[in-house]
């Protein structure tokens, strides 16, 4: 042909904060480590490799003889590193200190660790706003990869990303590759013969083209079924790179700085905020989602030139869609001031750390699968916030005056927007604990930290519909019907109609395939029946909300779990009205009704917050006081429900409720006493043991609260904390009223902020 193309690859390589060490070592024996022998055996091929912090950080103490593998194909040349920001967060969503400091710091440490500056920066998830162009520039980086979506996006034609281009933002210029589509669904998907074809019909006289495959390093090994066709069976890299070097004569693998030193960019173009095409599926709300998809496939099918105008959402709305997702954004932008104002001293560096790790993008978003789902990692997210908040904290109190430069005491209640949404919270913080109220939602508890055991407790997922939950309940349905179509065979066996054979054969057919599907593809699930667990919460999931539901006890534990349950009143989730705040007590209170009997009862709840204790012991109570303002009697049920996350999923041994006789239960299980004063939970492991007084006796209720969602491995439930209920039988006269208490009494073992210390 007398033509060439050239290839580059840059391969990310990512391991999220709080991820489970043998997860990682797993991914690294299947993924990571077979890769960096394959370079080895083939020093022909030249790419990019992008490794995050977290990753970093487990080889360095783990396997030091990957970082040395590592810098020698760097330091012949072979290997090109890629840096990013360091803990890999979504940089859009960060201060403008914090986003600098995460790309100098992964700059800085790459040049330490391999010998190299990095010139280019990989971009956690491609999520792409047009101010980074300066952020990335201004770190030093010269370079970086988007997707065809953002090219598509800023009207770059097909052809037209097979070059680098040049954009700029407030005086700053960066390169910009765009990871090709083709490449991306043919590595290592498709065969090699048609990876090399696809790259031979891209040749021109003068070279010009290169293709950009920048993707994650787990598809290459750690996906289900891709280690076996990658290395053990198929030998598809060790194929592609030889296919490669075989075919050297029209094309080359390239470093992307290499191929800018011979061409650079000549096209200008400028990308509006975007991520790839997956991603702006998944942040639309679920019912939505088929129909950006459906519109998107039947326009591709058809070969539509109007399918590269079509957009999903935008990556910011997450924090629409989970509040979850908004609250944890929200902390970590308030331990971001503080940390950003802490006085000099030996803690600093640590708390910047602490912020920097609960900035790790992975639980910032929720896709096909993982995300803020991830109970563990969530968990751990909100500890390194704590962390830095508490360091923060008590940086502050240790100066002259314990007040910040810009004023404010670090101890104390205020009001305050916590979650931005142009409503005041009372935020409450002690050297114990810190508890976020939110008025306008039933004054429920919506944060509750630990601060020395760093322990979110509040943090529990709501039960939500998800857009995957309709696969899972067609993947349901079609074994269903296999079965009944299997007993049906078996049948028509028994009575002669077909052999045996047959039928067997024709029940067993599956298609035959060597190259593994993609994780988009698979459907699996790891127990049968899944989807008859799929029940979704009419509330966010906070503490001290108030039920009121029909009396007699009626209201059974599979109805609450089931979110099926009659509420009678307007409680849960109206707007309260604070009527005393101190440093340590807040009231607040909310005239309301209760359906009774076809008629509408004026009620008044009153909410007593109180907030005391030590570092190692911090206290919290509720009082709840109802009063009948009608004149008619009332009679109901009333159920103060309390969210509490100890990490008990797959019955964690150390994570507990202990109910008087002494006795354990897991924290993930179901549970009930018809009358109790007190009721202890909490995890051995984490240090955390809570108190619970309860005046008078109450009926004590508590359940798991599982989620339904997708993994790697296929669909599964996921612990996402407890429910408890506390439930009183109410009957009131007019005028009448009635005062239920709960305290809590946390004790911890562990300060964590002191170990560091010490």
């Amino acid at each position: 042909m007398g033509g060439r193309v050239s290839l580059a690859l840059v391969i990310h390589n990512h391991q999220p904060v709080g991820n489970f060490g043998w997860v990682i070592e797993d991914v690294y024996e299947h993924a990571y480590s077979p890769l960096l022998q394959a370079l080895e055996r083939h020093p022909g091929i030249r790419l990019g490799l992008h490794y995050t912090g977290p990753l970093l950080q487990w080889m360095a103490a783990n396997r030091p003889d990957a970082i040395a593998q590592i810098r020698r194909l760097v330091e012949r040349g072979q290997v090109e590193i890629v840096g990013g920001a360091y803990y890999e967060p979504i940089l859009v969503t960060l201060p403008d200190r914090d986003r600098n400091g995460q790309l100098v710091r992964m700059r800085d440490e790459m040049e330490t660790l391999f010998g190299r500056r990095p010139a280019g920066a990989w971009l956690a998830e491609r999520v792409w706003e047009p101010s980074l162009a300066y952020d990335l520039a201004a770190a030093g980086y010269e370079w970086t990869v988007l997707d065809d979506n953002h090219l598509r996006a800023a009207s770059i034609r097909e052809d037209e990303m097979w070059a680098p281009l040049t954009t700029d933002d407030r005086g700053r210029r960066l390169t910009v590759f765009g990871t090709e589509q083709g490449l991306r669904y043919r590595i290592p998907f498709k065969p090699v013969e048609d990876v090399i074809s696809y790259l031979r019909e891209r040749t021109t006289p003068d070279g010009r083209f290169v293709g950009m495959m920048g993707d994650d390093g787990e598809k290459l090994g750690a996906w289900p079924g891709t280690f076996e066709y990658c290395w053990s069976r198929e030998h598809w890299v060790d194929r592609l790179f030889e296919a490669c070097e075989r075919e050297a004569g029209w094309l080359s693998t390239v470093t992307p700085s290499e191929w800018l030193k011979r061409r650079p960019p000549t096209t200008r173009a400028y990308f509006p905020t975007a991520s790839y095409v997956e991603m702006t599926e998944w942040v639309l709300p679920p019912d939505e989602t088929p129909v950006f998809v459906g519109l998107l496939e039947r326009a591709r099918a058809r070969g539509d030139p109007a399918a590269r105008f079509l957009r999903g959402g935008f990556w910011r709305n997450y924090a629409a869609r989970y509040r979850e997702v908004n609250d944890l954004h929200k902390q970590m932008l308030r331990a971001s001031e503080k940390v950003d104002a802490m006085p000099d001293g030996p803690s600093v560096s640590r708390a910047l750390d602490h912020l920097y790790q609960g900035q790790s993008n992975d639980c910032y978003w929720h896709g096909l699968f993982g995300g803020i789902y991830i109970v563990h990692m969530r968990m751990a997210t909100l500890g390194h916030l704590i962390a830095a908040e508490d360091l923060a904290d008590a940086a502050v109190a240790a100066t002259a005056g314990g007040a910040r430069a810009g004023g404010g005491r670090p101890y104390g209640a205020r009001l305050t927007d916590t979650d931005l949404d142009a409503i005041d919270e009372v935020l409450v913080t002690s050297a114990g604990q810190t508890v976020v109220v939110d008025l306008a939602e039933g004054a429920g508890i919506s944060s509750w930290d630990l601060r020395a055991s760093r322990v979110a407790l509040g943090s529990v997922l709501r039960r939500r519909p998800e857009a995957y939950h309709q696969r899972l309940v067609a993947h349901d349905r079609e074994v269903e019907e296999a079965a009944m179509g299997k007993t049906e065979a078996e049948a028509l066996v028994q009575e002669g109609v077909v052999p045996g054979g047959a039928a067997s054969a024709a029940a067993a057919a599956i298609p035959a395939d060597d190259a593994p599907l993609t994780i988009h593809d698979i459907v699996n699930v790891k127990e049968p029946g899944l989807a008859a667990f799929l029940h979704y919460d009419r509330h966010e999931r906070r503490s001290g909300l108030v039920h009121m539901l029909p009396e007699g006890g009626a209201t059974s534990a599979e109805a609450l779990v089931a979110a099926t349950y009659e509420e009678l009143g307007d409680f849960v989730e109206g707007s309260y009205e604070l009527v005393t705040f101190t440093t340590d007590r807040i009231s607040t209170r909310r005239v309301g009704s209760v359906a009774l009997s076809g008629r509408s009862a004026p009620v008044a709840v009153e909410k007593t917050f109180r907030f005391g204790g030590s570092r190692l012991k911090p206290a919290l109570e509720l009082a709840t006081t109802v009063e009948n303002r009608g004149d008619a009697p009332v009679t109901f049920e009333l159920a103060v429900e309390w969210n509490v996350n100890l990490l008990g999923g797959g019955h964690n041994p150390a994570a507990y409720y202990e109910t008087g006789d002494g006795g354990r239960t897991p924290h993930d299980a179901a549970g009930e006493l018809p009358s109790a004063a007190f009721l202890v939970f909490g995890n051995d492991y984490e240090g955390v043991r809570i108190e619970a007084s309860i005046e008078p006796a109450a009926r004590l209720t508590w359940y798991p609260v599982e989620t339904v969602s997708n993994s790697e491995g296929g669909f599964e439930r996921v612990y996402q904390g407890s429910s408890l209920l506390f439930r009183w039988p109410i009957s009131l006269g007019p005028g009448e009223h009635a005062t239920l208490t709960v305290s809590f009494a946390a004790a911890q073992t562990i300060d964590h902020s002191a170990q560091e210390a010490g």
